[in-house]
């Protein structure tokens, strides 16, 4: 919307809230008019996010699981994995949590030599 002048996108926005339902122009009035932008250009679809490797989530999955023995690891496991793959990509703080503490709780094991 850059290529318009301000009044011409408020006459745009209010044109899309004008044909708009009661529903949809309450909820919007229950936001904020003001913070609503009918413009804004929609996220990406999870399955076409990638991390800062640019992976996406299944190509992660993918490669980690087929790292490992299939008959070493359950369909709990690999659920497991999953979930972590999606919050890491969606940067999701309780992951973020999850994944500091498993990297500290690796280096004891290894300091304390009861891992390799």
């Amino acid at each position: 919307m850059e290529n318009f002048s301000r009044e011409e996108i408020e006459e745009k926005k209010k044109a899309i809230f004008d044909t708009m339902g009661k529903r949809g122009q309450k909820n919007i009035l229950k936001k904020g008019y003001e913070d609503w932008d009918p413009f804004q250009e929609p996220k990406d679809p999870i399955d076409i996010r990638k991390d800062k490797t640019k992976r996406t989530s299944q190509e992660l999955i993918r490669e980690f699981l087929s790292d490992i023995d299939h008959d070493e690891y359950s369909n709990s496991f690999a659920q497991g994995a999953f979930e972590m793959c999606l919050g890491i990509i969606n940067e999701e703080e309780k992951i973020k949590g999850m994944y500091e503490f498993a990297l500290f709780y690796s280096n004891i094991l290894k300091k304390e030599g009861l891992k390799k």
